[in-house]
């Protein structure tokens, strides 16, 4: 169990990362007192839609923040461009070395280091180079997962659930996307739950845990 009072950041490739890894988590987090930082690395201008404002996805993450409770300061974002992580990989490390300088965080969420993505690849090699002394978590992103190991799992409750649905909402110009819907979002949390006996859960990769 995840204490109150610890500092809790979490990274995100891009800016509905974390709402879909871990939204319902964070919701919890913050509820039971800790202070979570969300950081997003790129807001994907060169990818979205064309009927949308290129940065309109800097307008739906601040959004999507204050749905799971996340303070406006705690939100941090970053310009880099997308599906190019793999060339500033020195850049994105000493970002993140930054971060850790900054917050001292308690606990890190990352992608899986089995994630496909080349951005999400590039922050959990990172991320967990620069955090290898610290407990890390990997929230799971299954479109982009080739395997992920059920290892660790946030029992979390329909008003949980309810806050990442409604942050996700929030990603108007992702909603084409097959797994931006609320139907899916329910049936993932739904099956992790069955697996530890409980009606929803998600679910984390438990990349070091210090007790």
């Amino acid at each position: 169990m995840i204490e109150k009072d610890k500092r809790i950041l979490v990274l995100a490739p891009h800016t509905d990362d974390a709402e879909f890894g871990c939204g319902a988590t964070i919701a919890k987090l913050i509820e039971n007192g800790n202070d979570v930082f969300c950081v997003a690395f790129s807001a994907c201008e060169q990818s979205v839609l064309k009927d949308f404002p290129s940065n309109i996805l800097i307008t739906e993450v601040k959004a999507a923040s204050q749905q799971l409770g996340i303070k406006s300061s705690n939100l941090i974002l970053y310009d880099y461009e997308v599906r190019t992580f793999n060339y500033r990989r020195q850049e994105i490390l000493d970002s993140i070395i930054q971060l850790k300088n900054d917050i001292k965080p308690d606990i890190i969420f990352i992608p899986s280091l089995n994630d496909i993505h080349q951005d999400h690849a590039t922050i959990s090699n990172e991320a967990f180079r620069a955090f290898k002394f610290s407990s890390i978590l990997s929230y799971e992103l299954p479109w982009n997962n080739i395997s992920f190991s059920t290892s660790c799992f946030m029992v979390i409750e329909e008003t949980h659930l309810t806050k990442k649905i409604e942050a996700l909402k929030e990603y108007k110009s992702q909603a084409h996307r097959s797994y931006a819907n609320e139907e899916f979002i329910r049936s993932l949390a739904r099956v992790r739950g069955v697996q530890i006996n409980t009606n929803y859960a998600e679910c984390f990769e438990v990349l070091r845990w210090i007790l």
